[in-house]
């Protein structure tokens, strides 16, 4: 997963973080930062999509209806057009389960910005995060439940310690993060 994330970040994160930094008056680093903890949320959420309500087609179809890797031809445009829809779904329509808000938050205090403007945020990564998703997906031969299954590095069936071991490496502050992570999982 990390590589993942590694790879998205370098190849996105420079043009994206400085069209929302412009588009939103956001520091380049913070949105960098969201995008950072926000991917493997989301791959947490298709992998419990994937374990909770239908299996591989379930991955299918969300990255199907959500995930078009089209939208990385055109992340400016993408972000004007979702900034301006002003949408602040950060659970992402079900797919951070219930806790998109309690991510928000929690992203807000440890970057020291606005809940309200990390809840913006998340609707406008989101496509660009699942457009990567669906690249990996279709480009490297990785398939669905490849994607699915990035998050289990260890493969002890459990992705928790997968996420809190990544994101405790990608924030400088840790305080309160085993928390977020937990209620993410309901745990």
């Amino acid at each position: 997963m990390s590589d993942f994330v590694q790879e998205l970040l370098s190849e996105y994160a420079p043009t994206v973080g400085k069209h929302i930094s412009s588009r939103l008056d956001i520091d380049e680093r913070a949105t960098q930062q969201i995008m950072s903890a926000l991917t493997p949320m989301i791959l947490s959420g298709l992998k419990q999509q994937k374990d909770t309500r239908g299996g591989v087609k379930r991955v299918d179809h969300i990255l199907g209806k959500y995930g078009s890797s089209d939208v990385l031809n055109d992340l400016e445009g993408l972000i004007d057009q979702k900034a301006a829809e002003d949408n602040r779904d950060a659970n992402l329509g079900g797919l951070l389960g219930k806790s998109g808000d309690t991510i928000a938050s929690s992203l807000g205090d440890k970057l020291g910005i606005d809940s309200d403007l990390v809840r913006q945020i998340i609707p406008i990564l989101s496509p660009i995060i699942l457009g990567a998703i669906t690249k990996k997906r279709d480009t490297q031969t990785v398939g669905s439940a490849g994607i699915a299954s990035m998050l289990d590095q260890d493969g002890d069936g459990k992705i928790l310690d997968d996420v809190a071991g990544f994101l405790v490496k990608g924030f400088s502050q840790k305080e309160g993060l085993t928390g977020m992570i937990g209620s993410f999982f309901g745990k």
